[in-house]
């Protein structure tokens, strides 16, 4: 029997939350979580033996994929450098370059051959051999649509969002005019509750524009299909 990927998520407070409601509810992956504070010290000066000191459930690096929510740049290295050592195959770090020490962790990518992603939003995650399981289900939306006298009646999640947006905006599609789907899927995306940053052009409003991009796809995927 194949082994199931197991996916190891690392929350902070309400951060990383979704995303295990999401694994739960809509894949068969096996998931394991565990927390850091969500009050941090602004600065810390050994990262390592902080985290070593948090009462954290160590099991989470025994995982084919650690999500971690940690949003804090020392945290966050430390948590790469256990994943590495534990054999971790791919760390995912939402939050962007921001909350995360870019060139410091391609050092540390390097020196244990693992993947490490720093993405703004999950949902421009692209699948890589180390996460393809993963990414097969919950990445980049992929829809199929099926249309009746120009009104959307059903739209099927191929893969969605982590954050659970994908599917709240293709329940709410069902019953619109074709021509109205795509716009109206972007706004479903900036609408829902989803955590990415809001206020400039990229977090929440690239993925509204990734969603109503991914409408447009599946439609015009069922239209050459008619023809």
């Amino acid at each position: 029997m194949r082994k199931m990927t197991k996916i190891g998520v690392i929350t902070r407070g309400k951060y990383g939350n979704r995303l295990i409601e999401t694994i739960f509810s809509k894949t068969d992956l096996n998931v394991v979580r565990t927390s850091v504070p969500e009050q941090l010290p602004e600065f810390i000066d050994e990262p390592d033996d902080f985290l070593g000191g948090l009462d954290i459930d160590n099991s989470v690096f025994d995982s084919d994929i650690v999500i971690t929510y940690s949003l804090h740049p020392d945290i966050t290295v430390a948590v790469a450098h256990k994943a590495g050592k534990a054999g971790v195959k791919a760390l995912i770090i939402p939050g962007g370059a921001a909350k995360a020490p870019v060139v410091e962790l391609q050092s540390i990518a390097k020196k244990y051959g693992m993947l490490i992603e720093v993405e703004d939003i999950c949902c421009t995650l692209q699948e890589k051999t180390e996460t393809k399981e993963l990414c097969s289900c919950l990445s980049s939306p992929v829809l199929d649509i099926n249309i009746d006298k120009g009104i959307i009646e059903s739209v099927e999640v191929l893969c969605g969002a982590p954050c659970g947006s994908t599917w709240h905006m293709a329940k709410e599609l069902v019953g619109t005019k074709v021509e109205d789907a795509p716009a109206k899927a972007g706004l479903l995306i900036q609408q829902y509750p989803c955590r990415a940053v809001r206020g400039n052009m990229g977090g929440i409003h690239e993925s509204g524009e990734i969603h109503k991009n991914a409408v447009v796809e599946a439609l015009n995927k069922k239209r050459k299909k008619a023809e």
